[in-house]
């Protein structure tokens, strides 16, 4: 396997991260999650963009341009046969003596990517996952893609020590996201799902799933979804990169489409996968 650094492919037993990197020692860093589908990168640009928002709002300068850096990563999965998987990518501020301060500007982000392994979870597409709600303890910037994800990892543990799928957030009364996902609700055929400003992360995935409604003719609606209405809804579903558009069948004590995938969800997975390199080859 080959490894990205900085914009370099060195071997994987080449690839080391020093003890004192930002992102070890404080979770100074951003990442992103890019999936490859029969060897074509899908949405590079969009997560391109997004990493230098996400390293802009947090002030770290990318070790080369994203022209540059998109080449890199085409050539990551070139010359490690990628076919259907993802590549993981993070940048930290770099490697300093610990101090809570930023260091100076002779110290340079460091970068990674590198193959990661994933499949469409297509029988979970086909039945459906359950989830539970809780509170959202994290942060109030989860616009940024950042490395510090504790509030995440912890709720995503819960939620699969209950046997659940996902852990929902709530804050203030109101869904926000899933712990690693974004969340959509259904009524009267409209999808709805939170802004996306600053307690969400605004996904790559939530973003084809507007660009889908469109295409399928669903009514497509940003609005905060009240944690004391997610029964009166008729559907919900969840997505990422990694599970696509994902129906949650039951949520807490809440069934949803009679235990099954809803017509809408099922019309948004049509749509979704038509935007998938290769197009309506992908079908269930």
């Amino acid at each position: 396997m080959k490894i990205l650094m900085n914009t370099e492919l060195v071997s994987r037993s080449d690839a080391k991260v020093d003890i004192e990197d930002r992102g070890y020692q404080f979770g100074d860093g951003i990442y992103e999650v890019i999936r490859v589908y029969d060897g074509e990168i899908f949405t590079l640009d969009e997560h391109m963009e997004r990493l230098e928002r996400s390293a802009k709002e947090i002030k770290i300068t990318l070790p080369c341009s994203l022209s540059e850096l998109k080449e890199r990563v085409k050539e990551l999965v070139s010359v490690n046969a990628v076919h259907d998987g993802g590549i993981y990518m993070q940048v930290t501020r770099g490697v300093s003596a610990r101090n809570h301060l930023f260091p100076g500007a002779d110290v340079k982000a460091q970068l990674i990517a590198y193959p990661v392994p994933s499949k469409r979870p297509e029988e979970l597409q086909k039945s459906g996952v359950e989830a539970m709600t809780l509170e959202d303890i994290r942060w109030k910037r989860c616009d940024i893609k950042s490395l510090n994800l504790l509030g995440n990892i912890l709720a995503k543990q819960e939620a699969s020590e209950a046997d659940k799928f996902e852990a929902v957030m709530i804050r203030d009364g109101i869904v926000t996201e899933g712990s690693s996902t974004n969340f959509y609700a259904v009524k009267d055929g409209t999808v709805y799902t939170h802004p996306a400003n600053h307690y969400i992360l605004n996904g790559i995935t939530r973003m084809k799933i507007i660009e889908a409604c469109g295409h399928a003719g669903i009514p497509f609606e940003e609005k905060g979804i009240r944690a004391e209405d997610l029964h009166q809804y008729d559907e919900v579903f969840i997505s990422s990169t990694t599970i696509e558009v994902m129906p949650v069948i039951r949520l807490d004590n809440l069934e949803y489409s009679g235990g099954r995938p809803g017509p809408v969800t099922q019309s948004l997975q049509k749509a979704f996968r038509n935007l998938l390199p290769g197009g309506n080859v992908y079908t269930q």
